[in-house]
């Protein structure tokens, strides 16, 4: 039995993703196709993505960081991806054969997500995100609160287990709803691309943030201390 070669390139842009990838979980299971999954070990952040690549064999990878790490030592590389593993090759003859995870070893979704009705949404723009995440290190603040004011959608970075912290408040945009909540997330799940985002809030704890510009969505946990009420 021979193995089942496929040989492509890999864009900036899906390499870029997969990087990106990582701080979310360090491991992952690429299926035939060109959908991209990940889930955090805790399960409280999932992201997903549409590349411009079509994988036709599945693979693992225990350690994304040197897999990339690999692969950054090619300037143009070319893949050859086979059963067990995958060759990774430049222009210049040298190459690299790195073999797969089994799947059993790493940490994969088992179900897709279907996003309940929101009811908040509003755009988040760069600069605004770039300022909360800012502050956060700054101030030494874990938290992001999002919360109506009046007309306005109001984010607070703060820390929920401190009343008495100082707090970076920023707004978000317009307060469509009737309701009081305080939907909470902790910063270090926030863990984007840069870019805009549509963002769209469930009470049921969830949350979903969709990229702009390109294929790309997160689903992130909303924090225990959250609340929504009529």
């Amino acid at each position: 039995m021979t193995d089942t070669k496929t040989t492509t390139k890999i864009s900036k842009q899906t390499l870029t993703i997969l990087k990106n990838f990582t701080s979310i979980n360090s491991n992952l299971l690429v299926k035939p196709g060109n959908k991209i999954v990940t889930v955090a070990p805790a399960k409280n952040v999932m992201a997903e993505a549409n590349v411009s690549e079509t994988f036709d064999v599945e693979f693992g990878i225990w350690d994304m960081n040197k897999f990339l790490g690999t692969v950054s030592l090619f300037k143009d590389p070319e893949f050859v991806f086979n059963d067990k593993h995958v060759i990774i090759s430049g222009n210049n003859s040298s190459s690299v054969t790195y073999y797969y995870s089994e799947p059993k070893l790493l940490t994969v979704p088992t179900k897709s997500i279907n996003m309940p009705d929101a009811v908040v949404e509003f755009d988040l723009t760069e600069t605004i995100f770039d300022e909360i995440v800012r502050a956060s290190s700054v101030l030494q603040l874990p938290h992001l609160s999002i919360t109506g004011d009046g007309n306005k959608l109001i984010g607070v970075v703060c820390d929920k287990n401190d009343p008495t912290c100082n707090k970076f408040s920023v707004e978000l945009g317009k307060n469509t709803s009737d309701a009081d909540f305080e939907f909470d997330f902790r910063i270090e799940n926030l863990k984007f691309l840069p870019g805009e985002y549509q963002v769209k809030i469930a009470k049921s704890t969830i949350s979903q943030f969709s990229h702009k510009d390109i294929s790309l969505k997160y689903w992130v946990a909303l924090e225990s201390t959250s609340s929504y009420h009529n």
